[in-house]
């Protein structure tokens, strides 16, 4: 079986590859594992003073796998999702994703604990939890309004409409849009020329830039876990995945 994270290390950056391009690079089980151990790792070696985060594919994540759930994580005292999501926000040294395609649910909202994020033209965000009867989450509900502000993040999690590349340069979700052909190699570059300097200058950087963010960050995960135990098997939820599955409009009314 492929790995579904691939890890290469170029130079002191760890190019860290999203690699379900079947399936989009929608994550299961296996991946939040393997995205923990990657991200863990990386805050570990002083080699590595920058991660590059990509997809496999014309896709850069198309969020969680609905047909994964429960796989690996039976013998968990929590589902995977926690603790690979809380090390790439804890993670201490300058992140850099390159995005294009289709960036969906957790594929989108990881993009925000990015340092910088380059997007592909072809790229397509979308936040749909609302539509699914379910709340925002990876910290999420704090992150995007920091990023863009209050009120554009309210409209994109309100509506859970697509985003393409030009508005998400316009609203600051994204540094830089690039020719999908170009994007990787530019987002390398960029990440070489962070990397180029002393890792433990990066890492104070970056608790300097982020310091001031972090018990906002923790009081966003709390709230978005009790948010998503209320709301996850609730007949809106339910009715949401229905409808997904039978492809077709979901109905809420009166539920």
């Amino acid at each position: 079986m492929p790995d579904t994270v691939l890890t290469e290390h170029r130079d002191g950056v760890l190019v860290v590859t999203l690699n379900r391009p079947a399936k989009k690079n929608a994550i299961d089980d296996r991946t939040w594992h393997a995205l923990r151990e990657a991200f863990e790792g990386a805050a570990a070696d002083d080699d590595v003073a920058c991660v590059l985060l990509t997809g496999a594919g014309d896709n850069f994540c198309a969020g969680v796998d609905l047909s994964s759930f429960g796989e690996s994580a039976q013998g968990d005292a929590e589902p995977p999702f926690y603790a690979a999501a809380e090390t790439i926000a804890a993670f201490d040294k300058p992140l850099v994703a390159a995005a294009s395609g289709v960036a969906v649910g957790g594929g989108a909202t990881v993009l925000f604990h990015a340092d910088i994020v380059y997007v592909g033209e072809s790229l397509r965000l979308r936040l749909p939890f609302a539509s699914l009867g379910l709340v925002p989450e990876w910290a999420s509900s704090y992150m995007l309004q920091a990023n863009i502000g209050a009120q554009r993040a309210a409209e994109l999690f309100y509506t859970a409409e697509w985003v393409d590349a030009g508005r998400a340069l316009e609203t600051g979700i994204a540094a830089k849009v690039v020719p999908d052909a170009q994007l990787f190699d530019h987002a390398l570059a960029k990440a070489a020329e962070i990397a180029r300097w002393p890792v433990n200058a990066l890492r104070e950087t970056k608790r300097c830039l982020r310091l001031h963010h972090r018990d906002a960050i923790a009081t966003a995960f709390a709230a978005e876990r009790a948010g998503m135990e209320r709301q996850a098997g609730s007949p809106e939820n339910l009715e949401a995945l229905a409808a997904f599955m039978e492809k077709r409009a979901p109905d809420f009314r009166g539920r």
